[in-house]
């Protein structure tokens, strides 16, 4: 990918959707190659033996571990976050996709440090951003699907996470829920810092910017109680 790529699929049937995405990711397979930084499938059910997503550095020393690739995680809150995991996913050299977002703020990711020759952006998925999301695991290590506030039905969650496990490709879903999720993130907002606000440094009205935003972030994984982290 040599920018965001951005794939509307507002006038196209499902069948046509999915069809456009196989051949637009047969193309991004074949310019990624090995370069792609995913684990090879593998036949173990456990995501525990594969490698981490990489953090946010912000967060790296906050939280107990990454989340394992291959799983799948629900996010909520600030949206700060899922750009922070998109940021350092290609930071690192791996590839990603935002699905359902068509305000994802990009030029946020992109002063955390992403890269977006490795991003795809798919801001209208049409009726189903589930399939767009689990075509598009066949080249990702990180997929963000925004739902939407639609609900996935418990058979089919479990067939798109078995096959984000066997593609190595972590999902992270916003705006909405996902049954048998590994692990639950909640951040909000706790505090800022603003640059450029006079030589008190005090926020002004209309002055500065926001340059460090401070995340109060509650993690929660299966068969494990919540862990209360905060990040810059």
């Amino acid at each position: 990918m040599t920018a965001a790529t951005n794939l509307s699929l507002t006038h196209r049937t499902r069948a046509e959707q999915v069809e456009h995405l196989r051949k637009q990711m047969a193309a991004v397979a074949g310019k990624v190659g090995s370069g792609r930084r995913g684990p090879t499938p593998s036949a173990d059910p456990s995501p525990a033996s594969e490698s981490l997503l990489p953090l946010p550095e912000s967060l790296a020393e906050q939280l107990p571990r990454s989340l394992p690739r291959g799983t799948v995680a629900v996010l909520a809150g600030a949206r700060s976050l899922p750009l922070g995991m998109v940021a350092a996913t290609t930071a690192a050299g791996g590839h990603a996709a935002i699905v359902g977002q068509p305000d994802a703020g990009l030029l946020a990711a992109v002063e955390m440090g992403a890269d977006l020759s490795r991003l795809a952006v798919i801001p209208d998925p049409g009726g189903d951003p589930v399939e767009v999301a689990a075509v598009l695991m066949d080249g990702m290590d990180l997929v963000v699907l925004g739902l939407g506030g639609r609900s996935v039905p418990a058979g089919r969650a479990r067939a798109v996470t078995a096959r984000a496990r066997q593609k190595g490709c972590t999902l992270l879903v916003t705006n909405g829920d996902w049954p048998g999720a590994t692990a639950r993130l909640e951040a909000r907002v706790c505090g800022f810092e603003v640059a450029g606000a006079g030589s008190s440094g005090a926020p002004r009205p209309g002055c500065g910017r926001i340059s460090r935003v401070r995340l109060a972030m509650r993690a929660r994984s299966r068969g494990h109680g919540p862990a209360l982290a905060v990040g810059e």
